[in-house]
C-alpha cells in the first residue's frame, strides 16, 4: 500500500499527483533502494516501481533502526531521558535537548535565567550551521560531486564540534541542557573562541555559494525537480526549511518566541518554487541569518546564573498534568509532549519528529520524475533516521 492511499484526499488544496500509467510495452521494474544503499542516509529503504527511468510509484520503508526511545523514557526518570535525546538526531543533539527541556519546563513552570537562555540560543544556531552545511555537502556528493563541498561544509563543522566539546566533553553526543538552564557555564575563553569562529563563516557561505550556487549542473538537475506545493506542504505538516523553500512562512521562532528569540532581529527566507534548488537556496540563507542571530547574542550575552536555584533535578516529580514543548530544529519543528501522573517517570512520552513528518510526501515529490533524481530529492528532504525509528 502507497503512504498516499492513507492521506486525507478530501483536503482541499492536496492536488495529489494524477496516477501516472505505464506507456511502454513491457512490465513495471521494481526495485528496492536499500537498505543499505549508500545514499539513503543510514538503513532505509524505498521500493520503487519504474516504467523505464520514471517513477510511477514508491513507498518508503523504515523500521530497520528502532530505537525504541519512547518506551524507555516511560521507564525512567525525566532527567535520565536527556542522554537519550541526543541520539535522535545525532547531528542536532543540542537542539534536542532544548526541545525536551522546554517541554518539561512547561510542565512544572520552571523558569530558566538569562545567562542560559542566551547559552541556548548561540548552541542552537551553531547547531542549525553545521546541520544546514553538512546537509547541502551530502546533497552534492549524491549528485555525483567529487567530495569537496561535503569537505568544504565538514572542515567548518569541525571548528563547531570542537567548540561543543570543549563545553560540554562530547562532540555529538553532549547531554548539556537541564530543566531550568544548563549543566556547566561557557568561560570567557570558550565565548572568545566562538566569536572566532564565527567570524569566519560570512566568508564561509560566501566560498559555498561561489562554488555551487551558480553551477550549471546543480542548476539543472535541482531546478523544477522534486516540487512540493504550499498547500501540500501545509495539509501535510511539513516543516522547517522544507515548508518555507515552498513559500510558506512559518518559523517556530517567530511564531512562539520560545527561549529569547523575540529580542533578535533575523528574516525568515522563503523559496518560489518548491523544488530541490529552493530548498538549497533556504538552507543557505538560513545560514546567513543564524550568524546574524550569533553576532547579536554574543554581544549581548550577560553574566550571572546559568541554572534556576529553585530548580530541582533530584526526585523530580511534576504534578500530574501535561505539556507540548517545540522548537525550530535544523530540520524542522521538533516537538515532546509529556504526561505526568505524579510519579518520577512519564506516564506518556511523546515526541513529533521532523524527519518522519516530512518524509510523508516523498512519494509526492518524486512521481513522474527520472530515478536518478528520486536520490536528490530524497537528500533535499534532510533526514535522520534516529528521528525516523526513534
Amino acid at each position: 500500500m502507497s503512504l498516499l492511499d492513507t492521506k486525507p484526499e478530501h483536503i482541499e488544496g492536496w492536488n495529489r499527483p494524477p496516477v501516472i500509467e505505464p506507456d511502454g510495452e513491457g512490465e513495471l521494474l521494481e526495485v528496492a533502494m536499500g537498505p543499505h544503499h549508500p545514499s539513503t542516509h543510514g538503513v532505509f529503504r524505498m521500493d520503487v516501481a519504474l516504467d523505464g527511468e520514471r517513477v510511477v510509484r514508491l513507498k518508503p520503508v523504515f523500521g530497520y533502526l528502532h530505537r525504541n526511545h519512547e518506551k524507555i523514557a516511560e521507564g525512567t526518570t525525566y532527567l535520565a531521558s536527556m542522554p537519550y535525546t541526543d541520539r535522535l538526531d545525532y547531528f542536532c543533539s543540542l537542539s534536542n535537548n532544548w526541545a525536551y527541556a522546554l517541554a518539561v519546563e512547561k510542565l512544572v513552570g520552571q523558569e530558566v535565567p538569562e545567562r542560559a537562555q542566551y547559552i541556548r540560543v548561540i548552541l542552537a544556531e551553531l547547531t542549525r550551521i553545521q546541520n544546514h552545511a553538512s546537509t547541502i555537502g551530502f546533497l552534492l556528493q549524491e549528485m555525483g560531486a567529487s567530495g569537496t563541498p561535503l569537505m568544504y561544509a565538514f572542515r567548518e563543522r569541525e571548528k563547531i564540534l570542537d567548540l561543543f566539546e570543549s563545553l560540554t566533553g562530547s562532540r555529538m553526543m553532549c547531554n548539556y541542557m537541564r530543566f531550568g538552564g544548563c549543566r556547566v557555564d561557557v568561560s570567557g575563553p570558550w565565548l572568545a573562541a566562538t566569536r572566532k569562529v564565527v567570524a569566519g563563516l560570512p566568508a564561509f557561505v560566501d566560498e559555498f555559494e561561489a562554488l555551487l550556487s551558480s553551477n550549471e549542473i546543480l542548476m539543472a538537475r535541482c531546478q523544477g525537480v522534486g516540487v512540493l506545493k504550499p498547500a501540500l506542504a501545509v495539509n501535510a505538516s511539513i516543516s522547517g526549511p522544507m515548508l518555507r523553500a515552498s513559500g510558506v512562512n512559518y518559523d517556530i521562532r517567530k511564531v512562539d518566541h520560545y527561549g529569547i528569540y523575540d529580542r533578535f532581529k533575523f528574516r525568515v527566507p522563503l523559496g518560489d518554487h518548491g523544488d530541490i534548488y529552493d530548498r538549497y537556496m533556504v538552507r543557505v540563507l538560513e545560514m546567513r541569518e543564524s550568524i546574524g542571530i550569533l553576532n547579536q547574542a554574543l554581544k549581548e550575552i550577560p553574566g550571572g546564573p546559568i541554572m534556576d536555584p529553585k530548580a530541582k533535578l533530584r526526585g523530580f516529580r511534576p504534578k500530574a498534568g501535561e505539556a507540548y514543548g517545540r522548537i525550530e530544529a535544523p530540520k524542522g519543528e521538533l516537538g515532546f509532549y509529556l504526561i505526568s501522573d505524579g510519579s518520577p517517570n512519564p506516564y506518556r512520552y511523546r515526541v513529533r519528529p521532523p524527519s518522519l513528518i516530512n518524509l510523508t510526501v516523498l512519494e509526492d515529490m518524486c512521481l513522474g520524475q527520472n530515478v536518478a533524481d528520486v536520490v536528490l530529492i530524497f537528500g533535499s528532504v534532510d533526514i535522520v533516521l534516529g528521528e525516523v525509528d526513534r
